[in-house]
């Protein structure tokens, strides 16, 4: 489904509420999506964790939990990607979706809301979560963006920067001080101001709510990915930004994309 204004324009799918395009101009500001593999291309939802939880096991309120687990043998990227999302409200310029998340390795259902608005060269992303289970729950939740690049990008922030220590690709818990480089990432960040991404295709500026932690992947050739996120991966174990989300309880989260250059 397509919505526009002027000459920006968005195309969301209904699996997995996922952005599969992003242009301004007639432009692609993220890489086209990948069907087979959402997670390597357009803009995935994470929903109810953010990125990896550690041997995709984790015990919450005196139970275990197990969840899908990949290669590395940890659970990823949340539970809603093949979701069979619903239409809420459509617009010329907006588009409001709904899924209902149960699963055997969660404690509680969810009901997911994403909203989805364009604007002059800006693209807005609102996130609601909503518990309509009768236990409480942990959350985090965050987005997928890949963000197209040319070989000279550079990321700079407007406050200090804290990166997340990691082993074997799962944040300890410890944060340490750093700044961006051109370098490989796959790594988190917490960062309370904006975000801004430089390079001469595009120039692109983040502004996040209720989102201060950001993973930076490079793995994807020609885009990197900038992930606003509630909480850190494997905040299941290590606490960084968990939301405990009680019955009847809804959290919202929020972040918006302009696009300065391209």
């Amino acid at each position: 489904m397509k919505i526009r204004k002027g000459n920006t324009e968005a195309e969301i799918l209904l699996r997995g509420g996922y952005l599969y395009s992003f242009t301004v101009n007639g432009k692609d500001v993220i890489l086209r999506g990948n069907l087979y593999k959402p997670t390597r291309g357009g803009m995935a939802l994470l929903i109810p964790y953010a990125n990896r939880v550690k041997d995709g096991e984790y015990e919450f309120d005196g139970i275990k939990y197990s969840l899908p687990k990949n290669k590395e043998g940890n659970a990823i990227h949340g539970l809603v990607l093949d979701g069979a999302f619903e239409v809420v409200d459509k617009k010329d310029d907006s588009l409001t979706l709904q899924y209902l998340l149960k699963h055997d390795g969660y404690p509680s259902t969810l009901l997911c809301k994403v909203n989805y608005k364009v604007d002059e060269n800006t693209l807005s992303v609102t996130i609601s979560v909503t518990n309509t289970g009768e236990r409480r729950a942990p959350l985090t939740v965050g987005a997928h963006p890949y963000f197209i690049i040319s070989n000279d990008w550079e990321i700079f922030a407007s406050t200090d920067v804290k990166q997340c220590v990691m082993k074997d690709k799962i944040p300890t818990g410890d944060l340490v001080s750093s700044k961006f480089e051109h370098r490989e990432y796959d790594d988190c960040f917490l960062i309370n101001g904006d975000i801004q991404l430089k390079s001469s295709y595009s120039s692109i500026l983040i502004k996040r709510e209720n989102m201060p932690f950001v993973q930076v992947y490079t793995g994807v050739k020609g885009a990197l990915a900038i992930e606003p996120m509630s909480g850190a991966p494997d905040a299941y174990h290590n606490g960084l930004g968990l939301k405990v989300l009680n019955s009847k309880e809804e959290a919202n989260f929020s972040f918006q994309i302009f696009v300065e250059r391209i």
